[in-house]
């Protein structure tokens, strides 16, 4: 019995303890593999199979995507790799992994874009893609076959498809670069030697699968299980903050209840808060509503679950407002501003904004990858 009981809690150990993420059960392509079969849509409007590249003399697949910092840093040099052996026999196809309903708000604080098919057509188009960027984040089911465990995360293949190499492009993303990995592989297997070094760790965002749109769901309640507050500003103190003495980038949003488009993109400008609040970024609404209009204003507040600074003006001199807040507002609502650490303005919009425009004027400011940002001061000076 003492046995039968230990057999059975043994068994209820391994059934709970199995992986709850997909990640967990992959496993990278062994070296020697032959490369398996792919036919995915393509940011082009076309599929895209592994046939299409049988002429190659050396594939290369990059699994990398848009919102990862690491996989952005390395932009650049997945552009430069293509370039620099498109015409020596290489071809380079780069798929993204990711299901983009299992990421979470806060996991796009370095993008202004997610893993979307469309998605990736914008960021191919505004940042000059030219090698083949195809999506698998319906199914995974390449991305499994090839076990991608991050972006990004590099393949390469010899003439007969057969792997010798796997891992990362080269040995930093936003520091200097001492080995480069795969250029090594891609230069040996062009001159018929052997891959120096033909397995290496990747580093990277781990691949969003698909079963992990319930963490994706769950932030979502608890972000709106936050408590939403309301205080009343005057024009002095809005004259204050607008200074911006913090080191945070302000994101200032002036709307009201009486003015639809208003209302209508609170809830996009408060996922802006979800994604960016943990990178120095403050998000806060002032409310031009009639002072003894506070009870409405909170109202509504709640049911958006409005939860970053939220303020009422508390006067209805609306000159003393603006020229508080931005002198060059004529008055229109909604009206929102960008204010940099130090008090500059470095985006302003009347109406409602274009959430892309907004959203690349914040990575901008707070940058795309894990170095130094662009509005920081440069160390020592």
């Amino acid at each position: 019995m003492r046995s039968t009981l230990m057999a059975v809690a043994l068994l209820c150990l391994l059934v709970f303890s199995l992986p709850n993420s997909r990640a967990e059960q992959v496993n990278p392509l062994e070296i020697g593999s032959p490369a398996p079969d792919f036919n995915l849509p393509g940011v082009d409007g076309r599929q895209h199979a592994l046939h299409d590249y049988a002429k190659a003399k050396v594939l290369v697949v990059i699994f990398t995507c848009n919102h990862c910092p690491t996989a952005q840093a390395y932009e650049g040099r997945i552009k430069q790799l293509y370039a620099d052996y498109k015409d020596k026999g290489v071809a380079l196809v780069a798929i993204n992994p990711n299901n983009p309903a299992a990421i979470r708000l806060d996991e796009l604080g370095y993008t202004d874009l997610s893993d979307s098919l469309d998605e990736m057509k914008i960021r191919a188009k505004g940042h000059g893609f030219e090698f083949p960027y195809l999506f698998d984040g319906d199914t995974q089911k390449v991305a499994r076959a090839y076990g991608c465990l991050a972006t990004p995360h590099v393949f390469i293949f010899d003439v007969g498809r057969k792997l010798r190499y796997e891992g990362r492009i080269d040995d930093s993303d936003v520091h200097e670069v001492h080995r480069h990995d795969a250029r090594d592989a891609i230069d040996a297997l062009l001159e018929g030697k052997p891959v120096p070094v033909a397995k290496t760790r990747v580093f990277g965002c781990s691949t969003k699968w698909i079963d992990k749109t319930d963490s994706a769901r769950k932030a979502i309640e608890q972000w709106n299980a936050e408590p939403v507050t309301l205080k009343t500003i005057d024009a002095k103190n809005v004259k204050e903050f607008a200074k911006n003495d913090t080191k945070d980038l302000l994101l200032v949003n002036i709307w009201a209840t009486w003015c639809g488009p208003c209302v209508a993109e609170l809830p996009e400008l408060n996922d802006l808060n979800r994604m960016y609040r943990h990178r120095g970024f403050e998000f806060i609404t002032i409310s031009a509503d009639e002072p003894n209009n506070k009870a409405q204003v909170l109202k509504l507040l709640q049911e958006k679950h409005i939860a970053g600074t939220n303020y009422l003006f508390s006067a209805i001199d609306r000159d003393a407002f603006a020229d508080a807040i931005d002198k060059e507002w004529q008055g229109p609502l909604p009206h929102t501003i960008l204010i940099a650490p130090g008090g500059k303005i470095i985006y302003r919009h009347t109406g409602q904004v274009d959430l892309l425009e907004l959203k690349q004027a914040i990575v901008g400011f707070l940058g795309r990858t894990y170095g130094p940002r662009p509005g920081d001061a440069p160390a020592g000076g």
